[in-house]
């Protein structure tokens, strides 16, 4: 299973921002019922980030498959904008394991591996090379800078669309500002910035596929964010989004960041 939530870089202009390490743990349920767990750790300094993702099935769902996978992204942010350099994953359930590598240049895909190679059905859009530019991989996206002034905790959380690319489909996640919540957990106690989402599929997806259509008129997706301060930018406490067979929730049972004093990841 691999964790797809939708950036955690830093380079920002003027900002304030400064060194910052995130620990967090998901528990992962649909319907009410635990799916799996997922885990994101996070280096995130003046030029370069670096973050490491897994995810695995848990409770009943393992009884039926067994399904787990991880992720790897670095990068930097310049004035508030993400800039992925590299980003990896790997996911695996009974039947196959698949991986993905790319490289990129500033946000600009270089280059690009996915073994094995998607399945070529004849409603498959084709991505246009220049759709492979000012992208975000998927992992990339699950931490957002905040590039003014200010709380963090606030409408400039949400005022983003995050454009994502995972090697296979090309698609934009707008954000818009809902309100603000108050979330305990572990590690963290404080306000959080609720934004709703949107789906939009623009390349790699099958035109035909019941559940693209469906997710491009759910209008049920939030996201949650936390404040990560040091670094100026945060990061998903909870992620809700109506499925076909019903409500999946993704939500941190922890939440730790604290100043980081290591040494560059770039």
């Amino acid at each position: 299973m691999a964790l797809s939530l939708a950036a955690l870089p830093l380079a920002f202009s003027g900002a304030g921002a400064k060194a910052e390490t995130l620990q967090a743990a998901y528990s992962v349920r649909i319907i009410g019922l635990t799916l799996g767990t997922a885990g994101l750790v996070g280096s995130i300094e003046p030029n370069g980030y670096r973050i490491e993702a897994s995810a695995k099935l848990a409770g009943i769902a393992s009884a039926v498959t067994k399904s787990e996978g991880g992720a790897t992204a670095t990068g930097s942010i310049v004035r508030g904008r993400v800039l992925p350099a590299t980003y990896a994953s790997a996911s695996q359930n009974s039947k196959e394991t698949r991986t993905v590598r790319m490289a990129l240049n500033a946000g600009n895909v270089s280059g690009a591996e996915i073994m094995p190679p998607p399945d070529p059905y004849p409603d498959r859009i084709p991505v246009t090379e220049a759709q492979k530019r000012g992208i975000i991989d998927p992992l990339s996206a699950l931490i957002m800078p905040v590039n003014t002034p200010g709380p963090l905790v606030g409408p400039e959380a949400c005022a983003r669309t995050i454009p994502i690319y995972d090697g296979i489909t090309r698609f934009d996640v707008p954000l818009s500002y809902v309100g603000t919540r108050r979330m305990e957990i572990s590690g963290y106690s404080g306000p959080v910035a609720v934004c709703s989402a949107r789906y939009r599929p623009i390349s790699g997806h099958r035109a035909n596929r019941e559940a693209t259509k469906f997710m491009a008129d759910n209008r049920q997706m939030e996201v949650w964010l936390a404040p990560l301060e040091e670094a100026r930018a945060l990061a998903p406490v909870r992620i809700s989004v109506a499925t076909m067979i019903g409500m999946l929730v993704i939500e941190a049972t922890r939440f730790q960041t604290s100043p980081s004093t290591t040494a560059s990841t770039r």
